[in-house]
């Protein structure tokens, strides 16, 4: 695993170190649907708006982003986030929880990748990364993923190698980061709330499909 990581890692530096051209000549994409059109309804889950503060938004860059509580009848939370970006250049990258979560107080402790299933006959699946995540007595459960350009991306070295290569290739790096998490009370079943991800994240892809450039 660490030989698989080293060598990703240095094609994703020699790549980015020959795409330094094509990144300052790509395409902005609009976004198909506004995201504050995103549905509050979604399945059994009901949500409300929310905002970050401004100096957040400021700090990510994003052109386009939602920000929203969900709950079903059983009492189950989801905060979602989706940040879409029409280019991605200096500045203005995707940022990782893995770098942004560790600052603001909370240890990661766990870190896996999970497969989500979609509804509908045709059995589509894809893989999005969990973190458990600590900080004092709180726990929380995160999935997140990259949804960029058609793709869904459960690995940072991947997200970072096909922004290089469809910068050259189809002169875009426009991007998506989605993010759910919930909250895990003191012996609550993390299992169960990791169960309550995987339902909501496979609820929303036809929905985001709407509204994300393919």
């Amino acid at each position: 695993m660490l030989l698989k990581n080293t060598i990703v890692a240095s094609v994703v530096m020699i790549a980015t170190f020959f795409s330094v051209g094509p990144l300052t000549h790509v395409e902005d994409m609009a976004i198909k649907k506004p995201l504050a059109e995103f549905p509050m309804k979604v399945g059994q889950w009901q949500g409300k708006m929310d905002r970050f503060d401004d100096k957040i938004y400021e700090a990510l860059g994003v052109d386009d982003s939602i920000l929203a509580d969900y709950r079903n009848k059983d009492g189950d939370t989801v905060n979602l986030y989706v940040g879409f970006y029409r280019s991605q250049r200096e500045g203005d990258i995707i940022h990782s929880p893995k770098n942004c979560m560790p600052g603001s107080g909370w240890k990661i402790t766990d870190t896996e990748v999970e497969e989500v299933e979609l509804p509908g006959p045709e059995n589509r699946r894809f893989k999005a990364i969990k973190l458990r995540m600590k900080k004092g007595p709180v726990v929380n459960i995160s999935l997140y993923w990259f949804q960029s350009r058609g793709r869904f991306i459960s690995s940072e070295y991947a997200q970072k190698m096909y922004l290089v290569i469809d910068s050259m290739t189809k002169h875009r790096t426009d991007g998506s980061f989605v993010r759910l998490l919930t909250p895990v009370v003191a012996g609550g079943d993390e299992q169960k709330a990791l169960n309550s991800l995987k339902e909501f994240a496979g609820s929303i892809i036809p929905l985001l499909e709407q509204h994300l450039p393919s």
